[in-house]
Protein backbone atom coordinates (compact mmCIF):
# COMPACT_ATOMS: atom_id res chain seq x y z
CA UNK A 1 0.00 0.00 0.00
CA UNK A 2 1.22 3.42 -0.72
CA UNK A 3 2.15 5.77 2.33
CA UNK A 4 -1.69 7.42 2.28
CA UNK A 5 -1.81 11.44 3.18
CA UNK A 6 -4.87 12.00 4.56
CA UNK A 7 -4.83 16.20 5.59
CA UNK A 8 -7.29 17.04 8.54
CA UNK A 9 -8.35 19.35 10.93
CA UNK A 10 -6.32 19.87 14.33
CA UNK A 11 -8.85 18.34 16.28
CA UNK A 12 -9.18 14.21 16.20
CA UNK A 13 -13.09 13.47 16.13
CA UNK A 14 -13.10 12.53 12.99
CA UNK A 15 -9.35 11.18 12.31
CA UNK A 16 -8.00 9.91 15.22
CA UNK A 17 -9.96 6.22 14.86
CA UNK A 18 -8.10 6.39 11.32
CA UNK A 19 -4.61 7.15 12.53
CA UNK A 20 -5.37 4.19 15.63
CA UNK A 21 -5.77 1.61 12.70
CA UNK A 22 -3.22 2.53 10.51
CA UNK A 23 -0.46 2.22 13.66
CA UNK A 24 -1.77 -0.69 14.74
CA UNK A 25 -1.32 -2.33 11.43
CA UNK A 26 1.67 -0.54 10.86
CA UNK A 27 1.42 1.19 8.69
CA UNK A 28 3.14 5.13 7.95
CA UNK A 29 0.80 7.55 6.55
CA UNK A 30 1.56 11.42 6.05
CA UNK A 31 -0.35 13.90 7.20
CA UNK A 32 -0.98 17.37 6.82
CA UNK A 33 -3.01 19.57 9.42
CA UNK A 34 -4.65 22.36 8.00
CA UNK A 35 -5.02 25.18 10.40
CA UNK A 36 -8.80 26.65 10.51
CA UNK A 37 -7.17 30.08 9.48
CA UNK A 38 -5.89 28.41 6.09
CA UNK A 39 -9.22 27.21 6.04
CA UNK A 40 -11.39 29.76 6.54
CA UNK A 41 -9.94 31.67 3.18
CA UNK A 42 -11.48 29.24 1.58
CA UNK A 43 -9.66 27.80 -1.75
CA UNK A 44 -9.11 24.22 0.12
CA UNK A 45 -12.39 24.15 1.39
CA UNK A 46 -13.97 24.63 -2.38
CA UNK A 47 -11.35 22.06 -3.51
CA UNK A 48 -12.97 19.44 -1.01
CA UNK A 49 -16.08 17.01 -2.59
CA UNK A 50 -18.00 18.40 0.43
CA UNK A 51 -16.59 20.77 1.60
CA UNK A 52 -15.23 19.39 4.45
CA UNK A 53 -12.09 17.09 5.95
CA UNK A 54 -10.71 15.12 6.33
CA UNK A 55 -9.60 14.19 2.74
CA UNK A 56 -7.50 10.77 2.38
CA UNK A 57 -5.45 9.97 -0.05
CA UNK A 58 -4.67 6.66 -1.19
CA UNK A 59 -2.42 6.59 -4.50
CA UNK A 60 -4.46 7.34 -7.36
CA UNK A 61 -7.42 7.35 -5.11
CA UNK A 62 -8.90 10.20 -3.09
CA UNK A 63 -11.78 9.67 -0.77
CA UNK A 64 -13.85 11.65 1.89
CA UNK A 65 -16.12 11.16 4.42
CA UNK A 66 -14.69 9.41 7.47
CA UNK A 67 -16.47 6.28 7.75
CA UNK A 68 -15.73 5.56 4.08
CA UNK A 69 -12.51 5.95 4.62
CA UNK A 70 -12.49 3.47 7.56
CA UNK A 71 -14.52 1.04 5.36
CA UNK A 72 -11.76 1.11 2.55
CA UNK A 73 -9.04 0.76 5.09
CA UNK A 74 -11.23 -2.39 6.68
CA UNK A 75 -10.87 -3.71 3.42
CA UNK A 76 -7.21 -3.30 2.38
CA UNK A 77 -6.53 -4.96 5.71
CA UNK A 78 -8.32 -7.55 6.05
CA UNK A 79 -10.12 -5.55 8.88
CA UNK A 80 -13.75 -6.05 8.09
CA UNK A 81 -15.18 -9.67 9.41
CA UNK A 82 -14.35 -13.19 8.34
CA UNK A 83 -17.51 -13.20 5.97
CA UNK A 84 -20.49 -11.72 4.63
CA UNK A 85 -22.19 -12.24 8.48
CA UNK A 86 -18.96 -10.40 10.24
CA UNK A 87 -19.61 -7.68 7.54
CA UNK A 88 -23.00 -7.11 8.23
CA UNK A 89 -22.31 -6.57 12.05
CA UNK A 90 -19.28 -4.33 11.79
CA UNK A 91 -21.40 -2.18 9.57
CA UNK A 92 -24.01 -1.98 12.33
CA UNK A 93 -21.10 -1.38 14.41
CA UNK A 94 -19.96 1.51 12.98
CA UNK A 95 -23.35 3.25 12.32
CA UNK A 96 -24.34 2.57 16.01
CA UNK A 97 -20.99 4.39 16.92
CA UNK A 98 -21.87 7.65 14.56
CA UNK A 99 -25.26 8.26 16.24
CA UNK A 100 -23.74 8.46 19.16
CA UNK A 101 -20.82 10.50 17.88
CA UNK A 102 -23.14 12.93 16.50
CA UNK A 103 -25.22 13.39 19.48
CA UNK A 104 -22.19 14.27 21.56
CA UNK A 105 -20.45 16.45 18.87
CA UNK A 106 -23.54 18.23 18.93
CA UNK A 107 -23.59 18.45 22.65
CA UNK A 108 -20.38 19.60 22.74
CA UNK A 109 -20.34 22.35 20.08
CA UNK A 110 -23.59 23.73 21.58
CA UNK A 111 -22.76 24.00 25.52
CA UNK A 112 -26.55 24.24 26.45
CA UNK A 113 -26.19 23.02 30.50
CA UNK A 114 -29.89 21.51 30.23
CA UNK A 115 -28.52 19.10 27.32
CA UNK A 116 -25.32 18.28 28.99
CA UNK A 117 -27.18 16.77 32.09
CA UNK A 118 -29.74 14.98 29.74
CA UNK A 119 -26.80 13.34 27.60
CA UNK A 120 -25.18 12.62 30.50
CA UNK A 121 -28.04 10.68 32.09
CA UNK A 122 -28.67 9.32 28.85
CA UNK A 123 -25.19 8.21 28.01
CA UNK A 124 -25.37 4.42 29.93
CA UNK A 125 -28.75 3.63 27.42
CA UNK A 126 -26.37 4.53 24.46
CA UNK A 127 -23.53 2.39 25.97
CA UNK A 128 -25.51 -0.40 26.82
CA UNK A 129 -25.50 -2.13 22.66
CA UNK A 130 -22.04 -2.33 23.02
CA UNK A 131 -21.68 -4.04 26.33
CA UNK A 132 -24.91 -6.35 24.81
CA UNK A 133 -22.66 -7.10 22.28
CA UNK A 134 -19.77 -7.92 23.48
CA UNK A 135 -21.73 -10.22 25.50
CA UNK A 136 -22.53 -12.22 22.19
CA UNK A 137 -19.42 -12.55 21.44
CA UNK A 138 -17.18 -14.48 23.24
CA UNK A 139 -18.42 -12.99 26.22
CA UNK A 140 -17.13 -10.31 25.77
CA UNK A 141 -13.26 -11.32 25.84
CA UNK A 142 -12.99 -10.81 21.44
CA UNK A 143 -13.68 -8.03 19.63
CA UNK A 144 -16.98 -6.17 18.95
CA UNK A 145 -17.53 -8.52 16.12
CA UNK A 146 -16.01 -12.16 15.49
CA UNK A 147 -12.44 -12.78 16.53
CA UNK A 148 -10.20 -10.79 15.12
CA UNK A 149 -10.11 -6.63 14.97
CA UNK A 150 -12.30 -4.98 12.56
CA UNK A 151 -12.01 -1.20 11.86
CA UNK A 152 -15.62 -0.69 13.92
CA UNK A 153 -12.84 -1.53 16.59
CA UNK A 154 -10.91 1.40 15.76
CA UNK A 155 -13.81 3.67 15.83
CA UNK A 156 -15.26 1.76 19.59
CA UNK A 157 -11.91 2.55 21.06
CA UNK A 158 -11.74 5.99 19.90
CA UNK A 159 -14.93 7.16 20.89
CA UNK A 160 -14.32 5.08 24.67
CA UNK A 161 -11.57 6.93 25.29
CA UNK A 162 -13.22 10.18 24.42
CA UNK A 163 -15.74 9.27 26.68
CA UNK A 164 -13.86 8.03 29.79
CA UNK A 165 -12.51 12.05 29.36
CA UNK A 166 -15.51 13.92 28.73
CA UNK A 167 -17.69 11.53 31.30
CA UNK A 168 -15.29 10.16 33.62
CA UNK A 169 -16.28 7.32 34.99
CA UNK A 170 -19.09 6.62 32.47
CA UNK A 171 -17.65 2.90 31.89
CA UNK A 172 -17.72 1.77 35.31
CA UNK A 173 -21.32 0.31 35.02
CA UNK A 174 -19.74 -1.86 32.37
CA UNK A 175 -17.31 -4.01 32.85
CA UNK A 176 -17.09 -5.11 29.56
CA UNK A 177 -16.36 -2.18 27.78
CA UNK A 178 -13.86 -1.25 30.36
CA UNK A 179 -11.96 -4.21 29.99
CA UNK A 180 -12.29 -3.97 26.11
CA UNK A 181 -10.83 -0.70 26.54
CA UNK A 182 -7.48 -1.73 28.51
CA UNK A 183 -7.49 -5.13 26.24
CA UNK A 184 -7.10 -2.83 22.96
CA UNK A 185 -5.12 -0.17 24.44
CA UNK A 186 -2.36 -2.56 25.68
CA UNK A 187 -2.21 -3.67 21.66
CA UNK A 188 1.69 -2.98 21.34
CA UNK A 189 1.49 -0.67 18.59
CA UNK A 190 -1.19 0.94 19.31
CA UNK A 191 -0.11 1.33 23.10
CA UNK A 192 2.47 3.24 21.69
CA UNK A 193 0.50 5.17 19.30
CA UNK A 194 -1.77 6.14 22.32
CA UNK A 195 0.84 7.19 24.18
CA UNK A 196 2.68 9.43 21.51
CA UNK A 197 3.39 13.38 21.90
CA UNK A 198 1.02 13.37 18.76
CA UNK A 199 -1.91 11.87 20.19
CA UNK A 200 -2.18 13.20 23.62
CA UNK A 201 -1.58 16.44 22.90
CA UNK A 202 -4.48 16.23 20.64
CA UNK A 203 -7.92 17.94 21.68
CA UNK A 204 -10.82 15.62 22.75
CA UNK A 205 -13.52 17.60 21.42
CA UNK A 206 -11.60 21.25 21.90
CA UNK A 207 -10.60 19.36 25.46
CA UNK A 208 -13.83 20.07 27.44
CA UNK A 209 -15.29 17.76 29.78
CA UNK A 210 -19.36 17.83 29.72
Amino acid sequence: MPTPTAPSSPPPGRCEALRMLLADQGQSWKEEVVTKESWLQGPLKASCLYGQLPKFQDGDLTLYQSNAILRHLGRTFGLYGADEREAALVDMVNDGLEDLRRCCGHLIHHKREADKARYVQELPAHLKPFETLLSQNQGGQAFIVGDQISFADYNLLDLLLNHQVLVPGCLDPFPLLSAYVARLSARPKLKAFLASPEHVNRPIFGSRKI
